[in-house]
């Protein structure tokens, strides 16, 4: 567990991640992450949810619809 400060970044507050958060989600400076608020505190991921979803609703299509994306992409 660590402890993070919140900072004062430019007209917002932000929080400092150390190195090891960092390397263990695959972070660098630039990337996205995503925060979510659960029941249990903040949940923070660098993946989207939202994509999740949409890669969900693709997988139903391509079952239903194999045999024409197969002559498509020919």
């Amino acid at each position: 567990m660590h402890t993070l400060k919140l900072r004062k970044i430019g007209s917002s507050v932000g929080v400092i991640l150390p190195k090891e958060m960092l390397e263990a989600l695959h972070l660098s400076e630039g990337d996205q992450i995503f925060a979510d608020a659960t029941q249990d505190g903040l949940q923070l991921t660098p993946y989207d949810p939202e994509f999740e979803a949409a890669m969900e609703a693709f997988g139903r299509t391509r079952k239903k619809y194999r045999n024409a994306l197969r002559q498509l992409a020919k």
